[in-house]
This record gives C-alpha cells, sequence and structure tokens, in this order.
C-alpha cells in the first residue's frame, strides 16, 4: 500500500465570497468527516492534491493528512466525494473520511481482464464484462488497487464467475457467488428477411418515383 501525504490548512473561510477568494489564491475548500467527532473544515493545494490526483489512483488509497497545528500529527483518511464544476470540470470540493486503520472496511475494487478469450481470438465471439466492480471487505492497508480475472481460457458460452475467482487471503468477496464477472457471447448474424410465397421483392419508393419521373419526360426523339 502507497503512502500518500497531503498537507492540509485549517480552514476558516465558510462563506460564498470568502472560499471564492480562498480558491482564488489556489486553494480547494475540504471537510474531513470522522465517526464520533464533529467534521473539520480544512482547505489543500490544489496543486499538490492535482498532483496526487494524476499520478495515483484514489480510490479506496489511503491518504495522511497531515493538518497544521492539528493535535493529530496524521489523519489516515480515504476520499468519501468529489464534488466537480458540471461546466468546466473543476474540482469545487473534497469531503475525506477518517478510518481506523485496525477495522475492516467494505469497498469496491475495479475488475481487470488478463489475456485474450479463445472464444474471441480463435472463435470470433464477443467478450462480455457484466461486473466492473466487486465488492469487497478487508483492513484499509490489504485494499488491492484492482482484481484480475484471467479470461485466457474462456471459449464461446462460458463465464467466469465471482466464486471462480481468487483473492489475497486477508480479502474477503461479499458480492453474489453465482454472478457473471465475465463471458464471452457467440458472434451477432445479420438477418435478412426472405419474401413470403408469391410475393414479390418491391423496388424502394425512391427508385420508383425515379422511374416514373423519367418515363413522363421522354420525347418521341430519345426512344
Amino acid at each position: 500500500m502507497e503512502n500518500l501525504i497531503l498537507e492540509a490548512q485549517p480552514r476558516q473561510e465558510i462563506g460564498r465570497s470568502e472560499v471564492k477568494a480562498m480558491k482564488k489564491l489556489g486553494f480547494i475548500p475540504a471537510v474531513v468527516y470522522s465517526n464520533g467527532t464533529e467534521s473539520l473544515p480544512i482547505k489543500v493545494s490544489r496543486h499538490e492534491f492535482l498532483t496526487l490526483y494524476h499520478h495515483h489512483r484514489l480510490e479506496n488509497a489511503i491518504i495522511n493528512l497531515h493538518i497544521k497545528d492539528d493535535k493529530k500529527k496524521s489523519r489516515s483518511c480515504m476520499i468519501k466525494e468529489i464534488q466537480y464544476d458540471p461546466v468546466h470540470g473543476d474540482i469545487l470540493h473534497i469531503d475525506f473520511h477518517e478510518i481506523s486503520l485496525t477495522k475492516t472496511l467494505k469497498v469496491n475494487v475495479p475488475v481487470v481482464t488478463v489475456g485474450e478469450a479463445v472464444g474471441v481470438k480463435q472463435e470470433g465471439g464477443s467478450l462480455e464484462v457484466v461486473m466492473w466492480q466487486i465488492e469487497v471487505e478487508c483492513l484499509p492497508t490489504d485494499i488491492p488497487k484492482h482484481i484480475e480475472v484471467d479470461i485466457s481460457h474462456l471459449k464461446i458460452g462460458e463465464a467466469v464467475h465471482v466464486k471462480e475467482i481468487i483473492c489475497p487471503p486477508k480479502v474477503k468477496i461479499l458480492s453474489d457467488p453465482e454472478a457473471v464477472v465475465v463471458a464471452v457471447s457467440a458472434p451477432m448474424k445479420e438477418e435478412i428477411t426472405a419474401p413470403a410465397e408469391g410475393e414479390e421483392l418491391k423496388e424502394p419508393e425512391v427508385i420508383k418515383e425515379k422511374k416514373e419521373e423519367v418515363k413522363e419526360t421522354s420525347t418521341p426523339e430519345s426512344k
């Protein structure tokens, strides 16, 4: 597990105008939520947070918040929510959730397929990823970045179920064991409807109109 550190400062700016001025100085408003205690308003450097954001997968990552003048030297947190500007996509606000490293958590972990299915490579089938995430329970320090699913053996009509996935010993899968994670389906066939017996294949109306137009405008010389 990576040790991600983010410096932060207590935040007194609460009103809209104060928060706007704070953002102009290069900060993002945030809040730290902790079970049993009041929420703590903070602010983090936009540059520092974006550096973490672009270089690490922050989903399920443990971030050690170092808050200036805080009684705790470091707070182990996970990102609960990031609010974005609906027009420009800028980060408006961050919610952190303080966690205990000795208590298990329930989180969703992304699925990553490994290999190329036989049913796709040799038989022309299509790979269908049914579950992009799997719910697990474990200590925060044991959360895997992703769960690998080997699909190389799959033929058309075959699938990998949750119960077939092998996870690290300290990780417990909570998703339905019978649920399909990935499957290989047969290629789609284009169906051509044949005309019924005694029924002629009609030409498109557009072609008919063009033929009639030519007939009406023809002259004796053109025949």
